[in-house]
């Protein structure tokens, strides 16, 4: 109790009367806060929408192979002034199943993408349609010039027959693959009214079958092939090469 009573009689009166910070006569004050500036809103719409077309130049890059060539038939679009083969409008993919070579050996059909591909099917006894059809690929292949590394020649064999000698040193430059004839035909396809050993096709890099020359292709109208083809590899020069990555 003593120690109270000390503690009150140090206070003076004047002590009690006198404000504890000599504050309470000041005015009091009101902070305002400003609304948000509608230039920083414009540059934070100006930042998101940059950002959205960074992400769209990204996709747009990525796809671009893809792009080219289907702007590549578009181009190409088959009429009787610019192409003298049809366009495959669907453009169906190389099939994802194993081909045989004729030494018996295992390999992926699509292991054939990177290139484009020339394409003729029969069955391994390669009658005259066929070995007309080898000869005209070999040829076209051939008339490309400097160009010709970016093209190969394949023939689809869709029985398990021995293929005659006779035509075998023909095939050296060839890619000769056996595959089943069903999983041919559900790939490829033949103009009404033809037979699918009729047709010499054409596969684009990315593995589409995108275009398909008119049944009985001769030395005469091959010439007509040709440019089709030159054309292709024209407007492809930008993203194909020749040669498959490795």
């Amino acid at each position: 109790m003593s120690g109270f009573n000390s503690s009150d009689a140090s206070i003076s009166p004047a002590a009690l009367e006198r404000p504890a910070s000599g504050r309470d006569d000041e005015p009091l004050s009101f902070a305002v806060h400003s609304l948000p500036d509608p230039a920083h809103s414009d540059v934070r719409q100006e930042r998101t929408r940059s950002g959205r077309w960074k992400m769209l130049a990204v996709l747009l890059v990525c796809a671009a192979p893809v792009l080219a060539s289907y702007f590549t038939y578009y181009v190409l679009r088959p009429t009787q002034q610019r192409s003298f083969g049809e366009l495959i409008v669907d453009q169906p993919a190389l099939p994802d199943i194993q081909a045989r070579t004729l030494d018996g050996r295992s390999v992926e059909l699509q292991s054939l993408k990177g290139q484009w591909l020339l394409v003729s099917t029969s069955n391994a006894a390669c009658e005259q349609r066929c070995q007309d059809n080898l000869y005209l690929q070999r040829q076209l292949r051939e008339t490309l010039g400097r160009e010709k590394d970016r093209l190969d020649w394949v023939w689809l064999i869709n029985d398990q027959q021995p293929v005659p000698e006779r035509i075998q040193p023909a095939l050296q430059q060839a890619t000769a693959l056996r595959l089943p004839a069903k999983a041919i035909g559900d790939w490829l396809k033949p103009a009404a009214g033809h037979a699918l050993d009729e047709h010499l096709y054409v596969v684009d890099p990315q593995g589409h079958w995108m275009l398909r020359f008119p049944a009985d292709l001769d030395k005469a109208s091959a010439g007509k092939a040709k440019r089709d083809l030159e054309r292709l590899l024209r407007a492809s020069a930008s993203w194909d090469e020749a040669g498959r990555a490795q």
